[in-house]
């Protein structure tokens, strides 16, 4: 973990220029024209005697003003930016997240204002729209099914059964040595919805390895080959969905033991925070710091507001 002293960390300046070094590698851009001739971008708040809040750019082009959070998550928000750099990098190195309660504690805001904090990270940190399927010749994909809401691994019971009722199903997608990408389900899993999540995500040319529900079959992949878990939890060669049976035991652990409440209409973003942090981990080369970054540019062309958050507005 870096240190968390460090000047854009606690420092609000310091804070904004590491955001534009992030977000604008190669200089600043109007996000309202795509302007970057550097010629006609002009920092406002540095010229003499000028009023203007820190980080002001004025675009020459099409006359409008922006700072670098404009076209991002942190847009129009009254915490602090080096308070938002701090909680994503938190949220970014914490293997199994950190709770709300305990950004609040330590940012010291409101637990309100970290809940949504947190939420708004979560978004960053979703895939961009369009990425390219997993797999491909010769490259196998595990696919596999679990449920939150309760300890077991049972799927929910008829409605009215009791026992079972607050159960969420959960679909994951791993490449061996690639990406994960988890899907929240529509109910309890069923073939069709299963079938057209693999279709979008997975390429045909693709190995796909499964347990043995039968919501698999005739999925639309080069070769599908599966285990029976009825049987006993065996190996079949390299036939098998252990990746995914790893990554269900870390993503439950922090559902369980830091998270603990889950709306159904936030599940989606707790699978993209833990998808984010698998697939950009250290066996990748990508430590805390990079992490971090590679979340703050998530963060551009994103926006969430707190209608969608509640309820009230679809995510």
């Amino acid at each position: 973990m870096a240190d968390l002293t460090q000047p854009h960390f606690t420092n609000e300046d310091a804070a904004r220029a590491y955001l534009e070094a992030s977000r604008w590698p190669n200089g600043p851009y109007c996000p309202h024209c795509g302007e970057a001739d550097g010629d006609k971008l002009t920092r406002v708040d540095s010229a003499k005697g000028s009023k203007t809040r820190p980080g002001v750019i004025q675009c020459n082009t099409c006359r409008k003003q922006f700072t670098v959070t404009v076209g991002t998550v942190f847009e129009r928000s009254h915490i602090p930016l080096h308070k938002w750099l701090l909680a994503t990098h938190l949220m970014c190195s914490s293997k199994k997240g950190i709770s709300a309660h305990q950004l609040h504690r330590m940012l010291g805001i409101t637990y309100k204002s970290a809940w949504f904090m947190a939420h708004r990270i979560r978004e960053a940190m979703a895939p961009a729209k369009g990425e390219t399927p997993i797999g491909g010749e010769g490259k196998t994909v595990e696919a596999d099914e679990t449920f939150i809401g309760n300890s077991d691994n049972k799927p929910p019971k008829r409605p009215g059964a009791g026992g079972y009722g607050h159960k969420r199903a959960v679909l994951s997608l791993v490449e061996r040595g690639g990406k994960v990408r988890s899907f929240k389900l529509d109910g309890s899993p069923n073939s069709y919805e299963i079938k057209c999540i693999i279709d979008d995500q997975v390429q045909s040319t693709s190995r796909l390895v499964t347990d043995g529900a039968q919501y698999y079959k005739g999925a639309r992949v080069a070769k599908h080959q599966s285990v029976d878990h009825n049987k006993a939890y065996v190996v079949d060669g390299d036939v098998h969905t252990n990746t995914l049976e790893g990554y269900f035991s870390l993503f439950k652990r922090g559902m369980i033991g830091t998270y603990q409440h889950c709306g159904e209409q936030h599940l989606q973003r707790y699978l993209h925070e833990f998808d984010f942090r698998l697939n950009n981990r250290i066996k990748y080369g990508v430590d805390d710091v990079e992490r971090t970054v590679r979340a703050l540019k998530g963060s551009a062309g994103k926006r969430l507001t707190y209608r969608r958050t509640d309820g009230t507005q679809n995510a």
